[in-house]
């Protein structure tokens, strides 16, 4: 799935999930970076950033398309009534594991990966080959605003 095309295709997910009351897309000059800012239930905020590995030999105009991941258990995003990195990863990751996409294969939180990232976000692989990568670049507490150093994430917001 083209990066452009995964960004709409998060925000529109999102958007629909239980626990989020809005999402945007968001874009930083002509071409990159960009991704989806994720508004929660609670009024907290993150920026998670869109992008893409293409498939061997580079996508395709047709979507390749297989039975979807078999839907698994949404966990809690709260904990102790504050979204974490990891309990966003977790959640987000499911959302989009769920939605029934059909290109789609895997879905995975970066902390649980067989080889884990340092630092937090939601992998997704294609059954075309590509990889989509949504690392979370900034969080807000209610009311706060985004910070203005990329990756520098609060524990709990």
């Amino acid at each position: 799935m083209h990066p452009q095309r995964l960004m709409e295709f998060v925000a529109t997910t999102l958007g629909n999930a239980p626990e989020v009351q809005r999402t945007e897309v968001w874009q930083e000059g002509t071409t990159r970076p960009f991704g989806v800012q994720v508004t929660f239930a609670t009024g907290a905020e993150m920026w998670c950033g869109v992008v893409g590995a293409s498939p061997p030999g580079g996508y395709s105009e047709k979507p390749v398309t297989e039975a979807p991941p078999a839907e698994t258990p949404v966990p809690d995003l709260l904990q102790n009534g504050k979204v974490t990195p990891t309990s966003a990863e977790a959640y987000i990751a499911a959302i989009l594991n769920n939605s029934g996409n059909a290109e789609i294969k895997r879905t995975y939180a970066y902390s649980a990966a067989d080889t884990p990232t340092a630092h937090p976000g939601v992998g997704l692989e294609f059954h075309d080959g590509a990889r989509g990568f949504l690392p979370f670049i900034h969080t807000a507490r209610p009311g706060q605003g985004k910070g203005n150093r990329a990756f520098d994430l609060q524990d709990a917001f």
